[in-house]
Formats: C-alpha cells, structure tokens, sequence
C-alpha cells in the first residue's frame, strides 16, 4: 500500500503540495521569529549552530595563533584562559548540542511520519531562548574583569575568582539547560506519541533511536548542572560555602555534581552521531544495517553506563584506591557497546556494492577518527596511567577526537546527507569532496600531535611553554588555521547549491531508505497531514523503499 500525501485544492482547483501555500501566506517575520513548523525550527537551529562554530573557531584560532611559538605574543596569560573557557562554552552548548536538536527538529517528524513536532509553540520558544542565552555569554568580554576564565567546566576557587562573569555566565548556562529540557521534553513526546500506525519502536530510524535515548539523558542531567552551579552563585554572592573549605565546603564535591552531568553530557553530544551514521552507511553501503536491534541495545547501554563512570575525570584528586579501581573497570565496561556499534558499521560496508559520496567520507572518517578517541579513552582510563596523563594535552587530543573528528563529523555528513530533501537541489559533489579531504587533512594536523604533546608532559591551558614543545605546537597550529577555514568553504558550497544546484529527486541517494525519503524534495512546508500506514509486512528498520507519493 502506497503512502499519500494529502494536497489542498484552492478555490481555482489547483493543488498545493500538502497544504504548503500555508507557508506562503506568511510574512518574513511571522515565519522565523514565531514559527511553529519543525522545519523552519530545524533550519533556524542550524543557522545559530553555524555562527557559534564561526565564534569558537575564531577564539581556537586565537589560542592556537598563541601557541604557534614559545614566549608571549599575543595575549595576556588572563585573557588566554578567557578564551580556552569560551572557546569550551560555545562549542560545547553553542555549536554541538544545538545542531544536533535541529537536525532532530528537521527529521524526527519526518521519520515517524508525524506531521510536526508535539509542542510546537514550546519548539518555538526552546530555540530563541539560546541566542539570549549566548549574548549573555558572550558579553562577559566587554564587563570589568572580562569573561570566565575557570574552564568549561567551572571548578571552585578558580572559577569563583571572577567578578561580574560569574553570574552572567551561570545565568547563561540556566537559559542553554532549559532550552535543552525542553527540547528533550518535546522529542520525546514525538516519538512516543506521534509515530505512523504501525511504527513499532523496532522499525524507527537508528537517529530517532539515538534522540530518543539522548532525550532521557538530557531531561536526567541538565537538572544536576544546574544545581550545582546555583550552588556557586550561592557560593560567589550569598556567603554560602558549598564548595569554600574555609567555611567547612568541599570542591571536590563540585567535582563530583558536575562530572555527573558531564559525563552524559559528553554521551548527548556523541549518540545522535551514531545515529546519523547508522542511516548513512547502509545508504552507500546498498545493505540494510547489520545488526539493528543490537545497535540499538548499544545505545542504550552506552545511556546507562555513562551514568556510572563520572569520577574517571577525578583520578588525581585522592579518591580512595577502591573508588578508582571501580571507576577504571566501569568506564572500560562503556567500550564493549561502543566496539559493537564500530563491528556492525564495518559489517555494514563488508561486501556491500560501496560507493563514495561526500555523506559516506564524512561517516567513514567518523568511524576511524571517533575510533581513535575511543581508544585514547581507554588509555585514560587507566588509573596509573591516567595519573601521567591528566592534566595535559593529551586528554585535549583525546576529546577533540571524539566531538570534532565524531560529533561535528557526523553533523556535516548528515547536512550533506538530508540537505537535498531540505532543499530540492544536490551540491557540487567535486566540491564536496575538496572540502572533505582539506578537512581530513587538516583536522589530523590540528589534534593528532596534541597526543605527543601530551605523554611528553605539556600541561593544558597555558598560554607559554618550554622549547622542546614548539615543533608540534607550531604544527598544530597550522592544522588549526587550515581548519579554519572549513565551515566558510561548506557555506560556499551549499550556498551555490542553493542558487544553481541541479534538482534532486525525492530519494536523492540510490538506497536511501525511510519515510524521509518518500516525501518530494525538498519537502513540503507540512508533511504527513495523513499519516502514513506502516504494514507488518514491510520491511523493518526504516526500510519503506517501496512507499512513494503517487
């Protein structure tokens, strides 16, 4: 049984594509500043998530222009921890997160074949509180004092040392969870609310999967963040001594609140991409995904245990010999799901009749690189190993493997993925693929020699350092202004392809599967007004490659 997508008729008998002259009768204004429709969330998501990645590359290229040689260039030893913090702050919540919740705006709906998302007005409102939020952030450069200068993560006394930044950024930091709550809150409801007739959880796209297990993650510890930074501010302006030895506080403690969201925090800007892969490379693969159900279990096992490993961030501050030992075994446990999902996507390509768009490049290169801070990972979860190790380049090597070559990789591939279902026009793929392999190029310059930097004993957040570290600091320093000038080339790239690329069919890509694919490209302003029939006899796991509109 083919799906049908229902078309208005005017007065005149003309149809209009599913009710899309909705989309017309509104004003510029009326449509993106209080939009309701997924789409135009999903897009307004990625637009803010573009101009971070603008902003924190910019202050990367400052730190990195620092470093490039030994000695005091540029910038003061103050100002240069206020831009290793920003520079964390604005990728972390301003970059990753975001892109991933509009990715998740633009094709949850259209993969369960709900017409919208469940709260739309609450959509509306979870999206424009974070350009508030990080003008706030943002703004702490120009107040007395400058902007925070304790890290990303925040950590009493230094972090309370600042002046007026102090609650600045927590306020900002209130306004990026609340976004996310209910972001978190408004996913969930969709998938579990929302799906087509006969779209069990077991036939769901692996990047609904993803979102809907990070969801959980998400409503579970943005709460923990924020009490514990509440608990500074109290701290900073309210004499309490939550984390002030002198007043009978402990910072450690802060440790411990704060790595407890942390850790999943890093898991919520990880899982969509495994999503996002796991639609991409069966699709270039022309195989279905090898063990679905497994990937699935993967995932939430991933969820579950990110839970328990917190305080492997914490060997070095004198936990008891019991208390690392756990945390070393629990946090070697996390790599035998995420080694099952490595197995099923090389699985996945084996013998598979592969072909290499710029989406699977992207993917492919997640899955090596990703698998590279995996396994400096486990390095650093071991506990006299990690005694050598903390502190020091070599766990900046280690995350940005993970979010940079894993989060942000997979976020272009699945731009270049569903962008000509958002647009209705294909990219140069020629160009494409300059900008992956500058990219790849590149990338491995700026971060791979971080990890020699590191075991030689280069500690982070330091803006001068001895000689014999300059050979590798100045080589990564030029993979940092290569990098940079990534995004603005992707910008060019689909900004031609807006204006002249050729027209894409509604399954762009031989092998796409999913409901996704079964709408016109690009897809109408509102799909789905009838939901489409999701048989038992089709083929699970997001194959509908038989469905197509009449």
């Amino acid at each position: 049984m083919a799906t049908h997508y229902e078309a208005a008729v005017d007065t005149h008998g003309h149809t209009t594509d599913g009710h899309d002259d909705h989309a017309h009768a509104q004003g510029f204004v009326d449509r993106w500043l209080f939009s309701t429709n997924h789409k135009d969330i999903g897009t307004l998501y990625l637009l803010f998530s573009f101009a971070m990645v603008i902003i924190g590359a910019a202050i990367s290229v400052g730190i990195r222009a620092e470093l490039a040689v030994p000695g005091l260039q540029f910038v003061k030893p103050e100002f240069f921890n206020q831009l290793t913090t920003m520079h964390a702050l604005v990728m972390i919540f301003g970059a990753i997160m975001p892109a991933f919740v509009g990715l998740a705006n633009w094709m949850i709906p259209l993969q369960v074949g709900a017409p919208d998302m469940a709260l739309p007005r609450m959509n509306n409102w979870s999206f424009w509180i974070l350009p508030f939020a990080f003008l706030l952030l943002l703004s702490t450069f120009f107040v007395p004092g400058g902007a925070p200068a304790g890290g990303w993560t925040m950590y009493p006394p230094l972090m309370l040392q600042g002046g007026a930044n102090v609650a600045m950024t927590i306020f900002a930091v209130h306004m990026m969870g609340i976004s996310s709550i209910m972001g978190a809150i408004n996913i969930i409801a969709t998938v579990l609310n929302m799906r087509a007739p006969g779209m069990d959880l077991m036939k769901m796209p692996l990047f609904t999967w993803s979102w809907l297990i990070t969801a959980f993650l998400l409503l579970a510890v943005m709460p923990v963040l924020a009490g514990a930074v509440t608990m500074l501010l109290t701290d900073k302006f309210f004499a309490t001594s939550f984390f002030n030895a002198a007043g009978g506080g402990d910072p450690v403690m802060y440790q411990h609140i704060f790595w407890f969201f942390g850790h999943p925090e890093v898991y919520i800007m990880i899982l969509p991409a495994f999503g996002i892969v796991s639609e991409i490379i069966p699709t270039f693969s022309r195989k279905p995904l090898f063990g679905y159900q497994a990937m699935v279990y993967a995932i939430a096992a991933i969820a579950f245990l990110s839970f328990i490993v917190w305080a492997h961030h914490m060997f070095t501050v004198g936990m008891p010999l019991g208390g690392e030992i756990y945390f070393m075994f629990a946090t070697m446990l996390i790599s035998v799901p995420t080694g099952v999902k490595i197995f099923n996507w090389v699985s996945t390509m084996w013998r598979g009749s592969l072909s290499f768009e710029a989406p699977m490049l992207w993917s492919i290169a997640f899955v090596i690189l990703f698998a590279i801070g995996g396994f400096s990972g486990l390095m650093l979860a071991i506990v006299p190993a990690d005694f050598q190790y903390h502190d020091t380049y070599f766990v900046v090597a280690h995350f940005h493997y993970v979010l940079v070559t894993g989060a942000l990789f997979a976020i272009i591939a699945a731009i270049y993925y569903w962008w000509p279902k958002w647009t209705g026009r294909m990219y140069s793929e020629k160009l494409a693929q300059v900008h992956f392999w500058w990219t790849l190029v590149f990338v491995n310059l700026l971060f791979f020699p971080q990890h020699f930097l590191g075991l030689a004993g280069m500690p982070r957040r330091i803006p001068d350092y001895n000689v014999v570290f300059a050979d590798w600091n100045l080589i990564s320093s030029i993979g940092a202004f290569g990098m940079f000038v990534t995004p603005f080339f992707m910008f060019f790239i689909l900004w031609q392809s807006r204006r002249s690329g050729a027209r894409a069919e509604a399954r762009a890509w031989e092998g796409a599967k999913g409901l996704e694919w079964t709408v016109p490209s690009p897809a109408p302003h509102h799909t789905f007004t009838t939901p489409p029939v999701i048989r038992d006899g089709d083929l699970a796991h997001g194959d509908f490659a038989h469905m197509d509109y009449d």
